[in-house]
């Protein structure tokens, strides 16, 4: 494992899968549950292209190269501070050969990379709409969760753009706004093919929900089995422990 520089409100965190570690800076957005479930509900075949869109600290790429046999893993983030330290946890494992990132505005992606050339992209996106009660909009914290920099339907329109015809599309997002994101991507071609409800209780509404899309697919959805997070006493459920290699 390379050894790189941290910044004093780094850390280090071990990812429990493949011995894989990512850099983090309890300052700015730190890496949630619904990227990890993201990354389990993603495919990518043996020699795939995968793009992820507002890769953060890398988090997807970084998790999706042990978990897929994907040949090379592009993370596309605008942040700078981000992109860098999705950066140094790249070489932190030793996976140049395989991921890189690259410093860019998801509006821009479609000039930013060849038309059709991704197999597969990911998106974990900001869930909130505007910016409305935000102190501070530049705020990294405030960017990951509100739809400040980019919009839903920039990440769906640029993926059409990005997607080789058959490419697969994968989404984490709030249900709340499941209607918008079924007629965005229906509407741009990415037609949604399976989706997954999250529960964090079995008896509470859902909070996170999981979608795959694919590129000029017919009209025909799958709706899995819901994913429950935690047993009524807290304790993750067996399916959620094999998830995160507990």
């Amino acid at each position: 494992m390379t050894q790189v520089s941290l910044k004093s409100t780094e850390r280090i965190d071990d990812l429990q899968r493949a011995g894989l570690k990512i850099i983090q800076d309890t300052g700015r957005f730190c890496f949630g549950m619904d990227a990890v479930l993201l990354s389990c509900f993603a495919k990518a075949q043996g020699g795939a292209s995968v793009l992820d869109l507002g890769t953060g600290t890398g988090i997807l790429p970084i998790l999706m190269s042990a978990k897929t046999g994907a040949a090379k893993l592009t993370g596309l983030e605008i942040q700078e501070e981000s992109a860098d330290m999705a950066d140094r946890s790249v070489r932190l494992n030793g996976l140049e050969d395989r991921v890189s990132i690259v410093k860019g505005d998801i509006k821009e992606a479609g000039r930013i990379f060849p038309r059709a050339s991704f197999d597969v992209i990911t998106c974990n996106p900001p869930y909130l709409q505007g910016d409305h009660g935000i102190v501070n909009p530049g705020d990294a914290k405030a960017i990951a969760r509100h739809e400040i920099l980019c919009t839903l339907e920039d990440v769906i329109s640029q993926s059409e753009i990005l997607l080789k015809p058959g490419g697969h599309f994968y989404m984490v997002h709030r249900p709340f706004r499941l209607s918008e994101i079924m007629c965005l991507m229906h509407g741009y071609h990415l037609e949604p093919k399976r989706m997954r409800l999250v529960y964090p209780e079995a008896d509470k509404e859902p909070n996170m929900v999981l979608i795959e899309g694919i590129r000029g697919a017919n009209v025909r959805i799958t709706v899995e089995k819901p994913l429950i997070i935690q047993e009524r006493d807290g304790v993750y459920t067996d399916e959620v422990k094999e998830l995160y290699g507990f």
